[in-house]
């Protein structure tokens, strides 16, 4: 590693800081960008610096955006009335990808985690119950995750919101579809027994 030039060398420190890189794929990565047009590396370079420069949190959902509103927020064929609440940006996205949700969001940038120091306060729960106390939401989706921290934020959560004039729902979790029962964990199958409907 060390024959190469102090250039090269910065490049694939940099790429191999990065969450799941490591030297090798950092190498592959410094000697693509290398071999690849000028203007490849031009452009990857302004869209880094535009990242850092622009993106910022949604004033009023607190999801990644390149304004001071988001695109959602912004959005008036979106409910207002329900807003979906998820851990960090990745959740939003997966849940708009698949379509099923046309809400508004409300990101915790976390979830509580006390063995860690993360309290109430260390995330955005009293930006959701300001939110609930403005009015105009009918209904909260709690969709943290099925950890241990998700379903404890998800129940501090809908603790803080039973004085509110709200209906509070947590999202359904159970057996994926195209699932083999015998192959899903004893957790994720307790859970679909208890959040049984009716045909």
């Amino acid at each position: 590693m060390s024959h190469y030039p102090a250039s090269i060398l910065r490049l694939i420190q940099h790429f191999s800081r990065l969450p799941s890189i490591g030297e090798k794929t950092a190498e592959r990565l410094a000697m693509h960008v290398l071999r690849a047009p000028k203007k490849e590396a031009e452009g990857l370079a302004a869209a880094l610096l535009d990242l850092k420069e622009t993106v910022r949190l949604c004033s009023q959902c607190f999801g990644l955006s390149d304004a001071e509103v988001c695109r959602i927020c912004a959005d008036p064929a979106r409910d207002a009335a329900l807003v979906c609440v998820v851990e960090q940006p990745a959740e939003m996205v997966a849940i708009e990808r698949a379509g099923a949700f046309r809400g508004k969001y409300h990101i915790l940038q976390g979830t509580l985690s006390p063995m860690n120091g993360v309290g109430p306060e260390e995330i955005r729960i009293k930006e959701l119950l300001d939110r609930a106390e403005r009015g105009g939401v009918a209904e909260i989706v709690l969709a943290t995750g099925t950890s241990v921290e998700g379903e404890a934020t998800a129940s501090y959560i809908a603790e803080c919101l039973k004085g509110f004039p709200v209906k509070i729902t947590r999202i359904a979790s159970g057996v994926p579809i195209g699932g083999d029962l015998k192959f899903v964990d004893g957790m994720t199958l307790k859970r679909a027994m208890e959040t049984r409907y009716v045909l």
